[in-house]
């Protein structure tokens, strides 16, 4: 299932800040290896997402997604890195998570990695 983005449309309402009105809003879906990470296919999901941030390194859902798949890897330290990065990027918009919920890219970054500092943190608790 590829991830559904909502891009409001921001570029073009900051060129048009004198038109009143809602902003108009744009509906993108594209492939960012949700399948794979589902199926836990974790290192061909990491492949794909790689190849796909050559062209666009600040792409939220990608980084989102990357961080997912390292997570589902074992290798928080990636995972917490690409969460970051999601977090730090220019680039900002509506996601739609894999429960059908709609969440701004950052939110979801950071839940993303709080959720993976508790897991780290219980593991320790464990150990």
């Amino acid at each position: 299932m590829p991830a559904t983005l909502v891009l409001a449309a921001l570029a073009a309402a900051a060129q048009l800040t004198s038109t009143p009105g809602a902003e108009p809003t744009t509906i993108e879906q594209r492939e960012v290896a949700y399948e794979a990470i589902a199926a836990g296919r974790a290192d061909d999901a990491i492949r794909t997402i790689e190849a796909r941030l050559v062209a666009d390194p600040d792409d939220p859902a990608l980084l989102i997604n990357l961080g997912a798949a390292y997570a589902r890897r074992g290798d928080s330290e990636r995972a917490a890195r690409a969460f970051q990065a999601a977090i730090d990027s220019d680039t900002r918009y509506e996601l739609e998570l894999a429960d059908g919920s709609w969440s701004d890219s950052r939110h979801a970054a950071r839940r993303a990695l709080e959720t993976l500092q508790r897991s780290a943190q219980l593991a320790k608790l464990e150990d």
